[in-house]
């Protein structure tokens, strides 16, 4: 017997080879691939897909997984024969704002370390002679950017793995999963069975099936995508043979929602510019009985027809052929574009790696077997993972329509602020109806509606001392916003809060978990709220909390989204001790913040809330107005204040009393956006965006927050050594006195004129009158005073290292 537990993959496409080359090279053996179909060729989308490979996203994730792609498929041969050509990418603008978004994905390549060069029209057509030097703007070329030879790769993979002892095993559909007492035990097929451990779905698009036979929800659509072939091209005639297939750099044209890579003396074109063209996983068909593979569709020329005019505008040679053959090819689409990657929250050793594309396989692969076999994935996954839906996103028709939108949006310029508009409003909380009397305007947040700034706010005095914005930096936003933040400061305002998860731990055993599950020291009296980290095994930082002792076996903890839910349930003792409940949906929360926020509750309650009664980081349980709340003095925006939380059904009536009582101290309605400049103006992190699984507390400036002393929890031994002292690099704020230097987040930052690190959070402080931008620098540059650049749209614009807080250090507006 193989090294390892029983491992089965459902799926020998080249996610399920490359994760059993993976697995079996990290000594997990025992490792057995099921395929429907035939191997390699197995009818899903490995089997046509055209295999560009273009590393660069605005997600940092999904960068790093396909820079590891590339660098293993470079070194992976079959019989001789490639299966990765580096032969460059490149993307060609042909309006202006196409131009400043090549420039924007130029800072993100240089951030994420992949080197790339932005080109002249006439060095664009030096490196692809069929471009059209005066249709085009100038281009963002990738010299590792190139051909993947997707079913070449998936049998290099096998084979490799098959060499440490797998198994692949073709034409064994699978009919059931077999488990018991919550774990996974096996998986059968039409003619075998096979005991399992661990069983992981690399079914593709095929992946809602097997999510069915354990209760799973596996958010993805197979869609169509149109994929044509020139007949030969009179210009590239001899350039090719069929060994080496392509030395032109893949070419994309998003302008035209087009992509183009040789096949010898052809052109292929891919197009995404169509409407979208879902299929139900359940009509996809088996591959065992159909003539031709089942992720090939006819292609439907009428679909086409602009694409191609398109395409010959941009590459006049294109004029002298035509389109000789095509089809509509299935892959799968997610909600949000991303893979779906992780364990099922309620079985135990059931995993999945779906909607994984060719240019992030083997990456993929790399995570999930590093996740499976030492505890955690070598990188922050925490936007692929899931558990990262909520269940009101699971919905089939929210899965549908959003992921029709990935589709749509595939070569879009999106702006990071930028909300989805299908399927909304989903999820609106009870003060709603308020906010959209206040001119609320929205953006979108796990499904819920979470206000941005307040129209009613826009005739402020305070807006004329908002400095003005212009280009990206202006859009979802307005000067209102920067208002909403100065009067917060000033006198007093309200935050809708609702959106925040929030979970409910209570039971004889809920001390001593939230003891091993966090790193802080949570067995305090009740009454008292601390900040606290999950972390992994490694010390990498996976949330962080709040956790509100509200009696001996009552916990309140404030979390980041629903994979801290699944994790928490993951790690929940077996005998039953703890229970852990989603509150989130039927309750709300108002945050009153601001100097005057006491004034306004005072004379709400009978509770003393002054400083000496209900100290800073401290909880109580009390009426407001006759309403029940549960009150936590803390503040995410460094003022004086509380987060008053309450049950659905008395929201509106909290709302309206604090609005009634605020109105003499001149209270508002403010949004995020006041939120996220106040909260980086206090140096508070947000997860997910500041830190993540990557980064460890004492990197990450929340140190503070960890008590090696309290006795064991997850990661305080991978901490051991470890300090302030010994990081390597840092999060620290940068700040510049120009307004209008104003970044979006993930720009690379330049020390001495060499690409140092990358700014995570953005936004301009009202308070301090300074941009400010947090960035990842290596810790011998992280220097306050330090001067830096940072690369905007391919300016670089001069900020400096800052000591954090930038606003009220000395504390005095929280323990006011």
């Amino acid at each position: 017997m193989g090294g390892g537990p029983r491992v089965v993959v459902i799926g020998a496409g080249i996610v399920g080879c490359a994760l059993a080359d993976e697995l079996t090279a990290r000594g997990w053996t025992d490792v057995t691939v099921l395929e429907q179909g035939e191997l390699f060729a197995t009818g899903g989308s490995s089997s046509h897909a055209p295999g560009l490979v273009f590393q660069t996203t605005g997600c940092k994730t999904l960068t790093d997984l396909a820079r590891y792609t590339v660098g293993k498929y470079r070194e992976l041969t079959l019989d001789g024969a490639w299966c990765f050509r580096p032969v460059g990418g490149l993307e060609v603008a042909t309006t202006p704002e196409r131009w400043a978004d090549l420039k924007r994905r130029h800072g993100w390549a240089t951030s994420w370390g992949v080197p790339s060069h932005l080109r002249t029209p006439e060095e664009c057509a030096a490196l692809h002679p069929l471009l059209d030097p005066d249709a085009i703007l100038g281009g963002f070329h990738i010299p590792g950017d190139g051909l993947a030879k997707p079913l070449r790769a998936a049998e290099a993979q096998a084979r490799r793995a098959m060499a440490r002892g797998a198994r692949f095993l073709a034409r064994q559909k699978v009919t059931a999963i077999q488990r018991s007492a919550g774990k996974v035990t096996g998986v059968v097929t039409e003619t075998d069975s096979f005991r399992a451990n661990v069983v992981i779905s690399c079914a593709g698009m095929w992946g809602p099936l097997i999510g069915r036979m354990v209760d799973l929800v596996v958010p993805l659509v197979p869609m169509a995508h149109q994929y044509a072939r020139t007949g030969p091209v009179a210009a590239i005639a001899g350039a090719n043979d069929e060994r080496t297939e392509a030395s032109l750099p893949i070419l994309r044209h998003q302008d035209a929602d087009l992509y183009f890579r040789e096949h010898v003396d052809r052109i292929g074109i891919g197009a995404y510019g169509h409407r979208p063209m879902p299929l139900a996983p359940d009509e996809i068909g088996d591959p065992r009985a159909m003539a031709g593979m089942p992720s090939e569709r006819p292609f439907t020329p009428p679909d086409f027809e602009e694409s191609w005019r398109a395409a010959v505008d941009l590459l006049p040679a294109l004029g002298e052929t035509k389109v000789e053959e095509g089809i509509n090819g299935l892959f799968s689409f997610t909600p949000d574009g991303n893979p779906l990657l992780g364990e099922h929250p309620d079985l135990a050793g059931f995993w999945v790696a779906e909607a994984v594309w060719i240019t992030h396989s083997a990456g993929a692969a790399r995570a999930m077997a590093e996740w499976l076999v030492d505890g955690q994935p070598g990188v922050d996954l925490h936007g692929c993972e899931l558990s990262r839906f909520e269940p009101a996103q699971l919905s089939p028709e929210y899965v549908h329509a959003r992921s029709c939108r990935s589709f749509v949006e595939v070569y879009d310029i999106v702006h990071p602020s930028q909300p989805a508009e299908v399927l909304r409003p989903l999820r609106t909380g009870p003060f709603h109806e308020r906010q959209q009397r206040l001119g609320a305007v929205f953006s979108e947040a796990a499904g819920w509606e979470r206000p941005l700034w307040y129209e009613a706010n826009a005739d402020l005095p305070e807006v004329a001392r908002v400095p003005p914005r212009t280009g990206w930096a202006a859009r979802y936003w307005s000067p209102t916003a920067g208002a909403e933040a100065l009067v917060a400061r000033q006198r007093v305002a309200m935050f809708d809060m609702t959106p925040l998860k929030r979970l409910s731990v209570t039971g004889p055993g809920a001390l001593d978990f939230l003891q091993t599950m966090t790193s802080n020291q949570i067995a305090k009296k009740p009454g008292t709220v601390t900040y606290t980290l999950m972390l992994d095994e490694a010390g990498g930082i996976r949330s962080d909390l709040t956790v509100a002792r509200l009696g001996e076996q009552q916990f309140q903890v404030g979390a980041n989204g629903n994979l801290d839910l699944a994790r928490l349930r993951r790690w929940l003792p077996p005998d039953g001790s703890v229970r852990i409940d989603d509150i989130t949906p039927g309750t709300c929360c108002v945050g009153l913040w601001g100097p005057l926020a006491r004034a306004v509750l005072r004379p709400l309650t009978r509770e003393d809330v002054s400083a000496e009664a209900m100290r800073y980081f401290q909880a109580r349980q009390f009426s407001v107005a006759g309403v029940p709340v549960t009150a936590l003095r803390l503040s995410y925006v460094g003022e004086l204040g509380w987060e008053l939380y309450t049950t659905a059904d008395l929201g509106r009536a909290l709302w309206d009393a604090l609005w009634d009582a605020g109105q003499e101290h001149g209270i508002i309605a403010a949004g995020r956006a006041a939120f996220t400049s106040m909260r980086l103006e206090k140096g508070y992190r947000s997860w997910g965006t500041d830190m993540t699984g990557e980064h460890d507390p004492y990197e990450a400036g929340v140190g503070f927050a960890v008590r090696m002393d309290k006795g064991y929890f997850v990661g305080r031994d991978a901490l051991a050594g470890r300090s302030p002292d010994t990081v390597r690099r840092r999060l620290v704020p940068l700040v510049s006195d120009d307004p209008g230097a104003v970044v979006m987040g993930s720009e690379p930052v330049f020390v001495a004129g060499t690409p140092a690190g990358y700014v995570t959070s953005a936004a301009f402080g009202h308070t301090v009158g300074q941009c400010i931008a947090y960035a990842w620098l290596p810790a011998e540059a992280a220097v306050p005073g330090r001067p830096v650049d940072v690369e905007y749209f391919g300016d670089r614009l001069p900020y400096r290292v800052a000591e954090e807080p930038l606003f009220d250090p000395r504390m005095t507006r929280l323990r006011a």
